[in-house]
């Protein structure tokens, strides 16, 4: 039985009402519909401000992290006052100051392996606004495992994706990506960067696909993924079928519970493998000993140009992260050399193939740069 409407709905859900597709029952639909956004940034925002303003009746929100200068630059649901709150408390509190009617539900928490399930279980749709594998992997598991469609969206620099997961349907998100990368292969959500205004189109996107399955409107983008070029005003859309062989959906699944695939965004980075150590890494502090006792040591800038405008280690050669490949004849196998980008990524990334090539003394700054402005010379300049 769906729920009536108010005076006051009616009026403000008119332009929905007299929407053909939509209409009143529709939008009782959408009162009667839950939907969990996994993650509350730059997707998560506009996406959880166009489903709380269509009345979406419960909107539930999961993200551990609090409100920074960072996020101000894509997170339009935050402003300069809300820095170093929790994201989630503020963003009911800006739900619900956009919409009284409809129910919020904040869970400042990491989600993860231990509380998808049951956390999933209390929504009709899940939403995925996250910024890294691991919760793209564990969201469209919990899913399939609860036979529930997956809203996914994803944006690196700017570029973005956009599509529908139901393997009740067609494909899951397995079905096009089999597996993960392995840890400390890709730029973390900080350090690949984003244009701002590009989450805003992806999620917003998310939420129209979002209303479409509840009230049944259109076409939903199941088992289809767009692609979208930010640069050159590109939309490209392709077909997904499901993979008959898919670990997890397929017609002999191998995966019949959940589990956490690499760690979170923001969380220390993980080994590669058994074979790093703690001799790869050196910390500020020891960098900077070594330094001042005039050790000869070759520093190597992993990031991008534009990034070194921002702040650098003096005496640096510049070699992006992605170019390391092409330039081990530029070194010794036995000089002293630190490798070091933002947080400790890509620098990671490069020192193992420093490492593969020979070059046994290569170290990489643990933390990045960032931990040296922190540690060393609150001076320099923090991104």
């Amino acid at each position: 039985m769906l729920p009536d409407l108010s005076s006051e709905e009616v009026l403000r859900y008119s332009r929905h009402l007299s929407l053909p597709g939509v209409g009143l029952q529709g939008q009782r639909k959408l009162k009667n519909a839950s939907v969990l956004i996994v993650g509350v940034g730059g997707l998560g925002s506009p996406a959880a401000l166009y489903l709380a303003a269509a009345g979406v009746g419960r909107i539930g929100l999961i993200d551990y992290d609090w409100v920074s200068y960072s996020n101000l630059q894509r997170q339009i649901l935050f402003d300069q006052s809300q820095v170093g709150k929790l994201k989630v408390e503020q963003a009911r509190a800006r739900l619900l100051g956009l919409n009284g009617d409809i129910e919020v539900i904040a869970h400042p928490e990491v989600f993860s392996s231990k509380n998808a399930l049951e956390l999933s279980r209390q929504y009709d749709i899940l939403l995925d606004g996250s910024d890294n594998f691991a919760t793209r992997y564990l969201a469209n598991d919990v899913c399939v495992l609860q036979g529930k469609p997956y809203v996914y969206g994803a944006v690196y620099r700017f570029d973005g994706q956009v599509g529908v997961f139901d393997a009740r349907q067609g494909a899951c998100y397995r079905c096009l990506f089999p597996e993960p990368p392995a840890p400390g292969t890709t730029p973390s959500c900080a350090e690949g960067g984003v244009l701002g205004v590009l989450p805003g189109l992806i999620g917003t996107l998310q939420a129209l696909e979002t209303v479409k399955l509840i009230t049944g409107a259109g076409t939903p983008a199941v088992n289809r993924l767009l692609m979208v070029d930010g640069l050159t005003f590109r939309f490209d859309l392709i077909d997904l079928r499901k993979n008959p062989a898919c670990k997890i959906c397929g017609a002999q699944p191998e995966i019949r519970e959940l589990m956490d695939t690499a760690s979170f965004c923001g969380e220390p980075l993980p080994k590669i493998d058994a074979s790093i150590n703690d001799s790869w890494e050196i910390s500020p502090a020891q960098l900077a000993e070594e330094i001042k006792n005039g050790r000869p040591i070759r520093l190597i800038d992993v990031r991008t140009p534009e990034e070194v405008e921002i702040a650098v280690l003096a005496g640096s050669q510049l070699v992006p992260h992605d170019q390391i490949a092409h330039h081990l004849d530029d070194w010794g196998r036995d000089e002293d050399l630190v490798l070091y980008c933002r947080g400790g990524v890509r620098s990671l990334w490069a020192l193992r193939i420093l490492r593969e090539a020979g070059f046994e003394k290569a170290r990489h700054l643990a933390g990045g740069i960032l931990a040296w402005a922190r540690e060393i010379d609150p001076t320099m300049k923090e991104y």
